[in-house]
């Protein structure tokens, strides 16, 4: 059976890089399949819907009605890849209902491979957040994000355990430069004709990174 990826951007902690996280992964997504469907649950973060509003509707899980809206939409076998950009304030919300519904069995029913990203600090907030994933999430569908820009230095030990996705830090100044609402990861790499600059190698990593998390859902499938 095919399956439908669905990709799940989160941390109990504010402003580790999470909507950017998101950002390159949708533009690696449409890049590569030409569609995604990416759903942004945030309040007061930046927010992936400014980033990408032509793929990206906003999403609410404080109430029934708008969790079972979004349950909806991502448990379908469609083809095409979702995005789900959890905002901080909803990480244990949201996994509290992904455990009462039973939506890793319901996915696995249907041809769902959820893929959780959990975006890494070294705070207590962050080590307990994935301790809980550790407890409710397969070992091979959570990935730990080590983004250098917020850990600076070694992960906590229990976090460095299992599969781990590393992003360089960038320079401030090209940290700016890529948060402007109008920048566009694959657009640089389509215009920038020396590719040996430092952010069009740091884009192009971080899409291999994602290629090779996509082939390890078809070994895992086959």
């Amino acid at each position: 059976m095919r399956r439908t990826p669905v990709y799940i951007i989160c941390s109990p902690r504010p402003l580790v890089g999470k909507t950017l996280i998101a950002r390159l992964l949708s533009e690696f997504l449409l890049l590569k399949n030409g569609t995604v469907a990416a759903f942004d649950i945030n309040l007061k973060e930046p927010s992936l819907l400014e980033y990408l509003p032509a793929i990206t509707e906003t999403a609410q899980i404080d109430n029934t009605f708008g969790k079972m809206a979004l349950m909806d939409r991502v448990i379908v076998n469609d083809g095409i890849a979702k995005v789900i950009d959890l905002g901080f304030h909803a990480f244990d919300e949201f996994f509290k209902m992904s455990e009462e519904i039973g939506f890793l069995k319901e996915a696995a029913r249907r041809g769902i491979a959820p893929v959780i990203l959990f975006v890494a600090d070294a705070d207590r907030v962050s080590v307990r957040g994935h301790l809980m994933l550790t407890q409710q999430i397969p070992a091979t569908a959570l990935i730990t994000v080590d983004n250098e820009f917020v850990v600076r230095g070694e992960l906590p030990a229990a976090m460095d355990r299992g599969r781990v996705m590393r992003i360089a830090a960038l320079p401030v100044f090209l940290k700016t430069y890529v948060s402007r609402l109008t920048f566009s990861f694959t657009d640089y790499l389509r215009s920038e004709n020396d590719s040996s600059t430092e952010l069009h190698q740091w884009i192009r990593r971080n899409y291999f990174s994602f290629r090779e998390i996509e082939m390890n859902l078809i070994l895992l499938g086959s």
